[in-house]
């Protein structure tokens, strides 16, 4: 029985592919300071093969490692926006950190090494249907940071470490440690609420979708593999590309009663890119299936159930400013080890 090891893995898509592999028979050590708490794996720990490690992926060791065949390396300050809060952590974490967990899984005798990159690398493209041979454009910390590890570490790769780099749409659908900042998980609850949604910027902007379990499949499909043909390779992994504005349409058409969309002229975020998934259907027989209405479908009808957290923790950015605010709060009144 293989085992695998998740950076990340209490967060949005780390929760998921922990199930996917836990239910495939893969051992699995879950790697995370768990920021989100760890209530979002709580119903792997009695699972026998899964091993919780709460550790920062900055200070991994190569014992921490042992045994391990293939890491899923998703652990980072996730998002765009969130990436802006303190962009010298942003790189240290997402560019640094993930240097650190490759650098160390090689010396650990790991066989594969994936790390979870971004549509985002795209950022402000000239053009349409972009491969992974395409010119990079990012315009985020977050982007830059995501791509320069993914560079960093795609030079790791030998013939006996495979490292792989997974490109992924903006991903959508229920999670665990659930995101509501992702613009069709967004838009969905928004129509919810509000019976409302905002669309940012004209609505033209490009953006390629995902859902969740797709992308989880991505990785295992990378794991179950032949090492030939997957080292040293970037696969771009979604579905399809939409206008923000049709996603808005399509968030509409899956609810039972009327949805207004307001469309406004200005946006701050000018990423706007189209992505083809062709690589990955050509070279590994793989494609996404989740359909964008399913996923819209699956998110109503939790929030409509009750079966849905929507609170702070799924916001990314805010929940970061609320650690930190906390932090210097706990600093302040802190006496020695005391706080109260």
């Amino acid at each position: 029985m293989a085992k695998i090891a998740v950076t990340g893995a209490g967060g949005y898509i780390g929760t998921k592919l922990v199930r996917d592999l836990l239910n495939q028979g893969f051992q699995v050590i879950g790697i995370d300071r768990y920021f989100f708490g760890l209530d979002t794996v709580a119903e792997f720990t009695k699972d026998k093969n899964f091993q919780i490690l709460k550790k920062d992926i900055r200070d991994l060791t190569v014992e921490d490692l042992n045994g391990v065949e293939a890491i899923c390396d998703l652990a980072c300050l996730s998002n765009d926006p969130a990436g802006e809060i303190d962009p010298k952590l942003t790189y240290a974490i997402n560019r640094d950190g993930r240097i650190n967990v490759a650098k160390i899984a090689k010396k650990s005798g790991v066989t594969k090494y994936i790390i979870s990159s971004s549509c985002s690398v795209y950022g402000n493209a000239d053009e349409l249907d972009l491969s992974e041979t395409s010119k990079t454009n990012p315009v985020s910390v977050y982007a830059k940071s995501t791509l320069q590890a993914e560079q960093s570490n795609l030079e790791l790769s030998d013939k006996n470490f495979s490292v792989t780099a997974l490109r992924n749409a903006t991903v959508f659908g229920l999670s665990n440690r659930m995101r509501f900042d992702l613009v069709v998980n967004l838009m969905t609850l928004s129509a919810f609420q509000k019976k409302r949604i905002i669309v940012m910027g004209g609505g033209h902007q490009w953006r390629p979708l995902v859902h969740i379990s797709d992308v989880s499949k991505a990785f295992i499909k990378i794991i179950e593999s032949d090492i030939s043909n997957v080292n040293a390779e970037i696969f771009n992994i979604g579905l399809n590309n939409y206008q923000i504005k049709n996603i808005a349409y399509l968030v509409r058409e899956q609810f039972p009663f009327e949805i207004d969309i307001d469309l406004a002229p200005d946006d701050a975020d000018k990423r706007n890119y189209s992505v083809n998934f062709e690589k990955i259907l050509q070279k590994l027989n793989f494609s996404a299936e989740v359909s964008l209405q399913n996923g819209i479908q699956e998110i109503y009808l939790a929030l409509k159930n009750g079966k849905v957290d929507y609170g702070p923790k799924t916001v990314t950015v805010q929940w970061y400013r609320n650690i930190i605010e906390a932090a210097k709060l706990i600093d302040s009144i802190k006496d020695g080890n005391r706080i109260i």
